[in-house]
């Protein structure tokens, strides 16, 4: 199967930024190091689906060092970075994604990388398991199972595995402790408001800022967002989750109490219909709307036209639409992921937690697909330990060790 690239003349960029976030990765760069030698995946073909940046691409060429015959498209249109592409494609890495393709160029893409006929799978969202069940099933029986990055792609195939539907074993990278536990709180955190920054040029200190959601993704823009002197509004529907945002200091209310108030708003739930028309409004004139869920659906931006006179782009990723009274609202990267439609991603240092646990969920489908049955799995835990330590042992920090004694304590 051939690469589709944008413009393969931006490689020497591509290389540029993967040699930068190998600097920042040492987890991924231990564990390249090691299986580079051993070459556990030899023989195997990996269909990948994920935001084609830097970081992916250092972990598409570690799969590649370990063995692998790797295909990589993207898992969203907006956050695909075209001179990343290029460099992959002359590193020898199969990969079909173009910056800002439309629905038919992205499920083209989808079905190009699944052409190689893949052992296994990983995907980012669910588009890979959703293309393979409903259009691509005469590959199934080649696949011994694959791993799930995001919350959105786990609840997808939450609900396959109950219907009876899910035709190989999947595990939820997402759900490992060294994931989610710093990809999304950190990681979402930082890189979300690296985004809306970069892209609006405006002070978030004195605002308020509406986080729709607290699971880690939520708390960690909420966070950040306090951090960064934002007076912080949380809207939730799960009461434990909303306690939990009481005593973190923030002030919880129902949206339609709070986008009469909000000057920012950020979507992070993974469902449909967040900000819909009742919202749109009250809201100010001027109120700026992102979404960090995976899908563009969480913000309804038919509803949102339905109520403009004109929509129009007046900065680089920002849309402004002129409401029929007068008032303007602004939208972010289309509604897309605005970390990564508007800015790099999630930091290489989280991403190197993040990456690794991939690895090993490979690694752990490679070594033990005959045992498992067609069902979600979460990481062993003694894998997400071993991930710790490299990354403890990276940073030179040293932690105790329980004796001999204590542990026979604790058996007790």
């Amino acid at each position: 199967m051939k690469s589709i690239a944008k413009d393969m003349s931006l490689a020497p960029s591509g290389h540029a930024k993967i040699e930068w976030v190998k600097n920042f990765m040492p987890v991924m760069s231990a564990i390249d190091k090691e299986f580079s030698q051993s070459k556990p995946f030899a023989g195997k073909k990996i269909a990948i689906s994920l935001h084609v940046e830097a970081k992916t691409a250092y972990m598409a060429e570690v799969f590649q060092h370990a063995g692998a015959q790797v295909a990589l498209t993207g898992c969203n249109p907006l956050s695909t970075q075209d001179d990343v592409v290029a460099a992959l494609i002359e590193d020898g890495v199969t990969v079909c994604a173009i910056h800002g393709c439309n629905p038919a160029e992205y499920e083209n893409f989808i079905d190009s990388v699944l052409d190689i006929q893949p052992d296994m799978i990983i995907d980012d969202g669910g588009d890979l398991v959703n293309q393979i069940h409903t259009k691509r099933r005469e590959l199934i029986p080649n696949i011994i199972g694959g791993s799930e990055e995001t919350t959105t792609g786990v609840k997808r195939l939450h609900n396959m595995e109950a219907r009876g539907e899910l035709a190989f074993p999947m595990i939820a990278a997402n759900d490992a402790y060294c994931k989610y536990l710093f990809d999304n709180r950190y990681g979402t955190g930082q890189s979300t408001w690296d985004g809306i920054m970069r892209t609006t040029n405006l002070v978030v200190a004195g605002k308020n800022v509406v986080i729709a959601g607290y699971g880690w993704c939520g708390k960690g823009a909420a966070m950040r967002a306090k951090g960064l002197g934002a007076n912080v509004i949380v809207t939730e529907v799960d009461p434990i989750k909303a306690i939990e945002a009481v005593f973190d200091g923030f002030r919880v209310m129902p949206m339609s109490e709070a986008a009469k108030v909000g000057d920012i708003f950020l979507t992070v739930t993974g469902d449909k219909d967040v900000i819909v028309d009742e919202h749109f409004k009250v809201m100010k004139s001027g109120a700026v709307l992102a979404n960090a869920g995976h899908f563009d659906v969480e913000i309804n931006i038919p509803q949102l036209e339905g109520q403009s006179v004109s929509r129009k782009t007046v900065r680089n990723n920002v849309e402004e639409f002129l409401l029929k009274d007068g008032r303007k609202i602004y939208l972010l990267a289309e509604g897309r992921l605005v970390n990564l439609a508007s800015g790099d991603g999630h930091p290489a240092e989280i991403m190197d937690l993040s990456f690794a646990v991939q690895f090993f969920s490979a690694a752990h489908i490679l070594h033990n697909h005959e045992k498992l049955e067609n069902k979600v799995y979460l990481m062993p835990e003694e894998i997400n330990a071993k991930i710790a330590e490299i990354k403890l042992d990276s940073i030179g920090v040293k932690i105790d060790s329980l004796t001999e004694e204590q542990k026979i304590y604790l058996s007790l």
